[in-house]
């Protein structure tokens, strides 16, 4: 089933109500200004002007009233994506989706989200903006990032500098921390909609099946059930766009956090500007205060010891 999405007018909104007065159907989202459902359609008309139409006759309805503007189902061979086969029509189905960020930033912390999209709540998060992320920007993230955590249950982790550099020296790498903490986002998540279960996992791919549970080998508690791994996978299902915002929108917290302990706007990433920003902190507020906000094992910091 795709979704097909129209932009339309304040008039055509007043002619469509009309064209489908006896088709009316309650319906109490948020947004939803009118609904109505034929025998193979569902038409739903948001306050932003956006109008949908779901189901086998989506297409000819639409056709009434304009062009398309978008569908929301993709397929993962369609945008080059490498991991697990996922299900025919997979986008409109009840899953539960993780996704990380933060790993590439020397300051800021590693966040996760994991997310659970019903597919009677897909229609909702699509109407709230939610694509991939890499199309938002952190404004726009910010912005929408309460109204998901209300539409949706979920876990956002965050695994902040200190605790990093902790498990960094002890061993840990990067990927079995994230690891870790997909496979704990996942479980609080499980948690909080049971008895209900989502069809499948899909879990944004960082590692390989067998190299994500080899980090995991030691775990008491394991996500293993109708579990998908996949690249770009916040194109496949809005759960898994919705996790990636989530998980950004904390990192983002966590950033204004950061930058406020440390008197100045912490930059993202690791570019040489990070190492003349962290030359500058080392130099000010001392090692131990630069460590405390940083991803200590970063080149990063050699370049900015050469500096101070």
């Amino acid at each position: 089933m795709s979704n097909i999405v129209l932009s339309i007018s304040t008039n055509i909104q007043k002619e469509v109500m009309a064209y489908y007065a006896t088709y009316f159907i309650e319906r109490k989202a948020p947004g939803v200004i009118f609904a109505a459902k034929l025998p193979d359609a569902t038409i739903t008309m948001y306050k932003s002007g956006k109008l949908m139409f779901q189901g086998g006759g989506a297409e000819r309805e639409a056709a009434r009233w304009g062009t398309v503007e978008k569908t929301t189902t993709q397929h993962s061979s369609s945008i080059g994506a490498k991991g697990d086969i996922l299900p025919d029509k997979f986008a409109t189905m009840s899953v539960l989706g993780s996704d990380e960020t933060g790993t590439g930033d020397y300051f800021g912390p590693i966040t996760v989200a994991a997310v659970y999209v019903p597919t009677s709540k897909i229609e909702l998060i699509n109407e709230l903006g939610v694509k991939d992320s890499k199309m938002l920007t952190d404004d726009y993230m910010r912005k929408i990032a309460p109204d998901l955590r209300a539409a949706c249950v979920h876990s956002v982790l965050v695994l902040r500098n200190e605790k990093y550099n902790s498990l960094q020296a002890k061993g840990y790498s990067q990927g079995k921390m994230k690891a870790m903490m997909h496979n704990k986002a996942l479980q609080n998540t499980l948690t909080k909609m049971a008895p209900e279960k989502p069809e499948f996992i899909l879990i944004d791919q960082f590692a390989e099946r067998g190299v994500y549970y080899n980090y995991l080998k030691n775990e008491r508690e394991l996500v293993q059930e109708n579990v998908l791994f996949s690249t770009k996978a916040e194109q496949l299902h809005v759960a898994v766009a919705t996790a990636s915002i989530l998980a950004r929108a904390a990192f983002l917290k966590e950033m204004d956090r950061l930058s406020e302990i440390a008197g100045l706007p912490l930059m993202k990433g690791a570019s040489s500007k990070v190492d003349v920003q962290a030359a500058r902190i080392w130099r000010n507020q001392g090692e131990d205060f630069l460590r405390s906000i940083t991803k200590w094992h970063f080149a990063n910091t050699e370049k900015a010891r050469k500096m101070v």
